[in-house]
């Protein structure tokens, strides 16, 4: 039995239990999802204190051990049936030849395929209350949107339920406020405001990215946050994704704030002939982006409406293609494998409904991904039609120290910019022709990626990105010459370090570095001043009569080193 076909199958006892309680309430939707399934409803009144009680009716339902039968029927059939159901006869408009479900004397218009009987569902759970429009459009009504998970025993579920209390006690919005890293504000939001300690972490993550892109022969450019609205006309973003951008006007002329960077990285491009010679060209630039999104899905650093991507594109000859696409999985790993990432998934995006280019095209850069695939070994996916209409590409996914899967690195084909844009290089032939053009991203936001960090280390950064790297304590005032000393000593190479010299005990000032989440704590009491060593406390552990200069080297390696 798969487990998306369980949790739609749960799906439908939910709605079936709603009905029951509820006779009035209208069905919307029911899918499953990656992590559990869900339903909407219209006039339907509810609040988390309700769950319990729908979760107990569906365990009636559940025990009477009903069967999914399926039923084949006319649209005039179908139309019946749903005479009750208004949501429900706007979606059999769209369906050409209608199939239903029932269990017992539920039955809803569904293409299935469902497990046998309720009695194979052994462990469900009701998580949460959301809104959602009708069919995800903002013109639509808000609907009731009932979450919940399933899984296939009980020990499943529990273990999951215990990862969603780690996570919430891991919550990035949470440790955000209590390690002073962040704020959102009602003045701003969507718009994240980071603080001097999140700025560190923030500076930190754009040093590694520059250093290893400058390693692997990247160039970085800037280009300007606000362009003619002409350049997104030309590059299609106008149209495609105008309800998106946020737009204003200069000298009565019309611009827009840019939602992505390449179309400026494109207008570089071309500010002179090149060569076949100078190709693979790879330009980088950690661009700051505006893109509008719904108040509803705001969430902390993880869906904001400004935020830096860290773009890079490759303008690439076609027997470049491969090894340019193997080029930025070896970095990506690399950089990854620094966070202590070391799990990953792979997933292929291929041609949808609506593309540009040729046929062949496509078929030529799908089989150039599954190809860098195949030779390294690596097992993917295959996400038919879910390409974007500008060309396939891979999806890298990494696991947290939870097990929670977050994209973040894409490697993306574009066949639309060269040619809105009319870029070429000046082949062997003394010729025009068209470069190749892969977007690509790592981090894929700072801001999302840097949620991540914080919800899978806890908020206990590694000593290299830690906001304050040491905490110096004192036990009592006798002490603080010696503690300033050691304090400049650290600083004078860069260690970020804080005095800590209340007149509070020892006692609480180490549970305050703890609380602050400090890597390292010295402790410097009379006994240090006079052996000139120091007391270090790391991740609880407690090392006597350290010396200063030892300490420092040690701390300046791991640094350096990034662990």
């Amino acid at each position: 039995m798969e487990l998306q076909t369980l949790r739609h199958s749960t799906s439908h006892i939910l709605a079936a239990a709603v009905l029951e309680l509820y006779p009035k309430a209208k069905l919307g939707i029911g899918p499953a999802i990656e992590d559990g399934f869900y339903y909407d409803f219209d006039d339907l009144s509810l609040s988390e204190e309700d769950l319990p009680k729908i979760e107990k009716k569906m365990q009636e339902i559940i025990n009477k051990n009903l069967k999914f039968e399926r039923k084949q029927a006319t649209k005039s059939e179908a139309k019946k049936i749903l005479k009750d159901q208004k949501y429900k006869l706007e979606l059999l408009e769209e369906i050409p030849k209608p199939s239903f479900y029932s269990t017992g004397k539920f039955i809803d218009l569904c293409s299935g395929p469902h497990i046998q009987s309720t009695s194979e569902i052994k462990a469900f759970k009701l998580t949460r209350l959301a809104g959602a429009y009708w069919k995800g459009s903002s013109k639509n009504k808000m609907l009731t949107r009932i979450y919940g998970v399933a899984f296939q025993s009980k020990k499943e579920l529990d273990d999951y339920l215990h990862m969603l209390e780690e996570a919430e006690k891991r919550n990035h919005i949470k440790l955000g406020r209590e390690l002073d890293l962040f704020s959102i504000h009602e003045e701003g939001p969507g718009f994240p405001f980071f603080h001097p300690r999140g700025m560190i972490i923030y500076n930190e993550l754009t040093n590694l990215w520059r250093q290893k892109h400058q390693e692997k022969g990247y160039l970085e450019v800037k280009t300007p946050i606000i362009l003619n609205r002409k350049l997104w006309e030309t590059s299609g973003h106008q149209d495609n994704y105008r309800e998106n951008m946020y737009f204003t006007k200069i000298d009565s002329q019309d611009f827009a704030i840019k939602p992505m960077n390449c179309p400026g990285g494109i207008l570089i491009y071309k500010e002179k002939i090149h060569s076949y010679r100078e190709l693979p060209l790879k330009v980088g630039e950690l661009g700051l982006v505006h893109r509008h999104e719904l108040s509803g899905v705001l969430n902390g650093l993880f869906r904001v409406r400004a935020f830096t991507q860290d773009d890079a594109h490759i303008y690439c000859l076609p027997e470049q293609i491969e090894d340019e696409i193997n080029k930025v999985i070896d970095l990506v790993i690399e950089m990854y494998s620094i966070f202590g990432f070391k799990e990953y998934e792979f997933e292929i995006s291929t041609k949808p409904e609506k593309y540009v280019g040729s046929d062949k095209a496509w078929d030529s850069a799908i089989t150039s991904l599954k190809n860098v695939l195949n030779k390294r070994k690596i097992k993917y996916t295959i996400e038919e039609g879910a390409g974007v209409f500008y060309g396939p590409k891979i999806d890298i996914k990494i696991k947290d120290s939870l097990k929670r899967k977050w994209q973040c690195a894409t490697i993306q084909y574009d066949f639309n910019l060269p040619e809105r844009f009319d870029m070429t290089y000046e082949g062997k032939d003394g010729k025009k022709h068209r470069p190749l053009m892969i977007h690509r991203v790592i981090y894929g936001s700072l801001e999302r990626f840097m949620a991540i960090l914080i919800e899978h280390y806890a908020g206990c950064f590694p000593l290299w990105l830690s906001p304050s790297q040491i905490k110096i304590v004192t036990v009592n005032d006798n002490c603080i010459d010696y503690a300033k000393k050691i304090e400049a000593q650290l600083k004078s190479v860069k260690i970020r370090v804080e005095l800590d010299a209340r007149s509070e005990s020892v006692g609480k000032k180490i549970r305050d570095a703890e609380a602050e989440k400090t890597p390292i704590i010295i402790t410097i009491g009379e006994k240090e001043v006079e052996k000139n060593k120091l007391a270090v406390r790391e991740q609880g552990k407690v090392r006597f009569d350290i010396n200063p200069d030892a300490l420092l080297k040690e701390i300046k390696e791991r640094i350096e080193k990034r662990c």
